[in-house]
């Protein structure tokens, strides 16, 4: 097995999984997030209007609420998978994803949802966070970027099919029944990991939960400013694509009328960004994460300034705005499959020693923050794209800046 150059040590000789069973493991697993909140758009006017009805827009709190959980769980479940494993790990994350899921499914005020879904996101930080330790268990660099790119082109069927997953269930049992959803899905991932996933880190190799080694572990990620830089880049990423899905079911709904088709627009976005991980997958080898990762922001820079001239000038309207509208909101998720899989990669590069807490600041770092700038952005919706397009600009060209300054690492 290839050696980790960068920190000297050899991914654990541990036993693989056939390379396609193991992406679909893992990008299941990763799909927890997904399906959790994509699968709530279609549910947001009908929980607004219930229990926010004098101020629907605050059900996009519901995407926040469990999206700021799950930074929270960062911290924390990194840590606890390097000391007890990745498996034990995972199995406490899911059942705590569960039981949030049970108090989502009963609440009967905004608030008490709100609180369950911190809860529900805290839990599904297990399966993300930890399923990327494990990846890097067992690879490391432009190898694991590669594993990677193929995990998240096949994650990115998840959001593809869950709005209608989504509404389909919300016609059925009512948006309660999502919540019931949630619950099988973490019980049937968590049933083929146990069953076929052998243990990635052995007992000699793990690190004794104590606040010492924590700060030396904390003080040694973020000490690294390649690491932080990286982490920066995903921290804006994030934020741009969280503040337009955020968004993105009221803007099909109240400014194009397209809220009926809502799930079938969304499927299509999902897939187009899907092909994003498999075109990342077949050149990241050969252009290196970096190269990529910086064009990518780039075009991103100058597609939403073009757009936000063409919106605010007025000179598309009708039909020509939703399609350049469309045309834009496929970058944002285009943009991401390209380029997530890449930062990760690279801020994990130098830390396989203390992966598992590695992970967890780096995540939780970017997820946090992510949340303070789409809330902000989100809710300012006045019934355009515009609040969405200006805050992509902006996070875009901090990122492509940042890519340029890595160039001395």
């Amino acid at each position: 097995m290839e050696m980790d150059s960068s920190s000297g040590i050899a991914p654990v000789e541990i036993r693989r999984l056939p390379q396609v069973e193991f992406t679909a493991l893992l990008a299941m697993l990763f799909a927890t997030v997904a399906f959790s909140i994509d699968s709530m758009l279609p549910a947001l006017p009908a929980i607004g209007g219930e229990l926010s009805p004098t101020d629907v827009n605050r059900a996009q709190l519901i995407l926040s609420a469990f999206v700021l959980g799950m930074g929270i769980g960062t911290f924390v479940v990194g840590p606890i998978s390097d000391a007890i494993g990745r498996k034990p790990a995972i199995t406490g994350g899911v059942f705590l994803y569960v039981i949030g899921a049970l108090m989502a499914y009963f609440s009967t005020s905004l608030e008490f949802l709100l609180a369950a879904r911190v809860v529900q996101g805290i839990g599904a930080a297990a399966p993300r966070i930890v399923g990327l330790a494990l990846s890097r268990d067992l690879y490391a660099g432009r190898e694991m970027a590669r594993v990677m790119s193929f995990v998240m082109m096949v994650f990115m069927i998840v959001p593809a099919l869950a709005p209608m997953m989504g509404a389909g269930i919300i016609a059925i049992f009512g948006w309660r029944g999502i919540f019931l959803a949630f619950v099988l899905f973490g019980l049937l991932s968590l049933s083929w990991l146990l069953v076929r996933q052998e243990e990635t880190l052995p007992p000699e190799r793990r690190r004794a939960l104590s606040a010492r080694n924590l700060w030396a572990a904390l003080k040694e990620v973020v000490s690294n400013g390649e690491v932080m830089l990286y982490t920066a880049a995903m921290t804006l990423g994030f934020g741009q694509m969280f503040a337009l899905l955020s968004s993105i079911q009221q803007i099909f709904d109240q400014t194009y009328q397209r809220g009926a088709s809502f799930p079938y627009w969304f499927a299509l976005i999902a897939l187009v960004s899907a092909s994003a991980s498999f075109i990342n997958s077949r050149y990241v080898v050969r252009l290196g994460m970096r190269r990529l990762a910086t064009l990518a922001y780039l075009g991103q820079v100058i597609l939403s300034l073009v757009m936000i001239v063409l919106f605010a000038s007025g000179l598309v309207t009708g039909t020509l705005a939703f399609a350049c509208f469309f045309v834009w909101a496929n970058s944002i998720f285009f943009i991401a499959g390209l380029t997530f899989g890449n930062l990760n990669a690279l801020a994990m590069q130098k830390m396989g020693h203390i992966a598992g807490m590695a992970t967890s600041v780096i995540s939780a770092i970017s997820t946090v923050m992510a949340v303070v700038i789409a809330a902000p952005v989100g809710l300012a919706f006045d019934g355009t794209a515009l609040p969405a397009m200006i805050g992509a600009a902006i996070c875009s060209a901090i990122c492509f800046a940042l890519m340029k300054r890595s160039e001395r690492f």
